[in-house]
């Protein structure tokens, strides 16, 4: 399989994002005036309650048995390792560049996110189908990867909607905490006026304010009975973050997309339940048809989402371009050649099956662009939409020529 069938087979998944992202775009201008931001908002709070959580159970309840479970136990900690280390070199790009406050949580989450689901599933048939591929026929090599492809994007968005949720969600409340402070000092015009008489009177022509009165006096001497009140507030202090991180963790674990992959993996696991809805003798087979329909228009909305934003996007253009050339460095250069030594180890200590097919999805795990979920995320907190947007379209206008370069290389390596 030569480069340019590799370029071809990379192309098409990314081009499809781009002509639905240019789509929104139109949707979104003056002329047309389908996609406005309070149209964008609704949609994304569909996809975001209904479509996503759909996605998750459909995927997770058809595609992941116990013995999945099981045997495909290094898919899961590979996926937890592809986040670690975008994280990691996504706080390095945060302090090196020193980004807008709001940006952080949509850049590592941009480094550490890749896109698990819908590109492999693109991606596998046609590469299977070329003559001289390494994992063997194609019907038995098409159906082995969509099998793993489709238990990555489950597990990728049980991890996006946990790690990087929490991520943009923590940026995003900073930046509006940060904006309410400044209204707030804005406010402070008494306090403003008075100094501002100081600053016009002189110092001396003001009546003298520094001598002390009663009531300071009074909290001078205190201050040493206050000492032992402080210490036992901190000791308080400490165990109230740590129940309000906890308290966070469990709310978001009852964000719909989270819940619907908790779901999704109870019916996957447990036999009788995955019986009832999966499978042409299901009796329920129609609620995981009238799920999976819903769940198919996840992709769709969210670049159409995408595309509307990224018209402002380009003319305000915040983010800088290093920080966009950073990202391409991370996860195109960087998690690649991490990804291959991570998955030779494994292989070295006997952790992966003989299945070369399945070697290539793990090391494809740390090649993709930035998973489009994190739009969602964004507009849902109603940050960093237009920014993200920008990211998205330049990492994925990248991806073509970096994922083809990759896989030919992923497949030297595997083969024989």
């Amino acid at each position: 399989m030569g480069l340019l069938s590799l370029l071809e087979v990379a192309s098409m998944p990314n081009i499809q994002v781009l002509l639905i992202c240019l789509l929104g775009a139109f949707l979104s201008t003056d002329r047309c005036n389908i996609l406005p931001p309070h149209a964008r908002t609704s949609l994304n709070k569909i996809v975001f309650s209904v479509f996503t959580p759909c996605l998750m159970f459909a995927n997770l309840s058809k595609t992941v048995t116990f013995q999945d479970i099981i045997s495909w136990w290094f898919m899961p900690l590979n996926i937890g390792f592809t986040f670690f280390f975008g994280a990691v070199l996504g706080w390095m790009i945060v302090r090196i560049l020193k980004p807008k406050p709001y940006l952080e949580g949509l850049i590592v989450a941009s480094a550490a996110t890749g896109n698990l689901g819908n590109l492999l599933l693109i991606i596998i048939p046609a590469i299977c189908g070329e003559p001289g591929n390494p994992f063997g026929e194609r019907e038995a090599c098409t159906s082995r990867g969509l099998s793993y492809a489709s238990f990555s994007m489950a597990l990728g968005g049980f991890y996006i909607w946990t790690y990087c949720y929490h991520l943009v969600k923590t940026s995003s409340l900073k930046f509006k905490e940060g904006e309410e402070f400044g209204s707030e000092e804005v406010l402070k015009a008494p306090d403003q006026a008075s100094n501002l008489t100081i600053r016009l009177l002189g110092e001396d022509d003001v009546l003298p304010s520094s001598l002390p009165s009663t009531k300071s006096i009074k909290e001078i001497e205190s201050q040493d009975q206050a000492v032992p009140i402080l210490e036992k507030e901190e000791k308080a202090t400490i165990w109230a973050k740590i129940r309000h991180i906890f308290v966070g963790i469990s709310k978001e674990l009852m964000e719909p997309p989270t819940l619907g992959a908790i779901i999704g993996f109870i019916f996957g696991a447990v036999t009788w339940l995955r019986h009832l809805v999966v499978g042409e003798s299901a009796p329920f087979r129609v609620v995981q048809d009238s799920v999976k329909l819903l769940g198919d228009g996840t992709i769709p909305s969210t670049t159409l989402i995408l595309g509307a934003n990224l018209t402002r996007g380009l003319r305000t253009y915040r983010v800088k371009p290093m920080e966009i050339v950073a990202l391409i460095v991370v996860r195109y250069i960087a998690l690649p050649a991490i990804g291959i030594a991570v998955v030779k180890a494994a292989n070295a200590l006997g952790f992966l099956p003989p299945d070369p097919m399945y070697q290539f999805v793990l090391m494809v795990q740390y090649t993709l662009p930035p998973a489009m979920s994190i739009g969602i995320m964004t507009q849902l907190f109603d940050v960093g939409q237009e920014e993200c947007s920008v990211i998205m379209f330049w990492t994925y206008s990248a991806a073509a020529l970096a994922l083809a370069v990759w896989y030919a290389v992923f497949m030297w390596i595997l083969s024989p």
